[in-house]
């Protein structure tokens, strides 16, 4: 999971007027941008992970927000609850060496690859179960096929 710099988080702050011309994104186009749903952003909101800027009842999504949904997507994709993903993130803090974060995402990730192994073993188990049984069961058509033809040939 990729850590963002203290000198990335101080210029990702959502502590910004709006005016200042910061690239700011609108919901739809944070979903379309990271093949997410509007509800999901949403839910990712409610769930303290993303903090985006108001502006009346639009959302308006920050840097700081973009680096985080990338973060939040990565964890999922590698399997970490929401939870571990707000856990490691909460950590962060820009002024400061961040070695607790960093020693929490290293044992989380350790942890959930050790899983992703045990998993990747178990699939290739069934993997290797199923081919076995699709093999026998060719060979039973092919030898039920076999006497059919012959009588027809005779």
């Amino acid at each position: 999971m990729k850590l963002v710099s203290p000198g990335e988080a101080v210029a990702n702050t959502n502590n910004v007027p709006l005016e200042t011309g910061e690239d700011l994104a609108r919901i739809g186009e944070m979903a379309k941008k990271y093949g997410v749903t509007l509800r999901t952003l949403r839910f990712y909101e409610d769930k303290g992970l993303l903090n985006p800027q108001r502006d009346g009842s639009t959302r308006l999504y920050t840097r700081r927000d973009k680096a985080r949904l990338k973060l939040i997507l990565l964890g999922r994709k590698v399997g970490f609850s929401l939870r571990d993903v707000k856990q490691m993130m909460d950590l962060y803090d820009p002024s400061g060496s961040n070695t607790k974060q960093l020693r929490l995402a290293l044992d989380k990730s350790e942890k959930q690859l050790a899983r992703l192994q045990k998993q990747r073993a178990l699939i290739d188990d069934a993997i290797n179960e199923l081919s076995g049984s699709m093999t026998a069961v060719r060979q039973m058509l092919t030898e039920r096929a076999a006497p059919s033809q012959a009588s027809v040939a005779g």
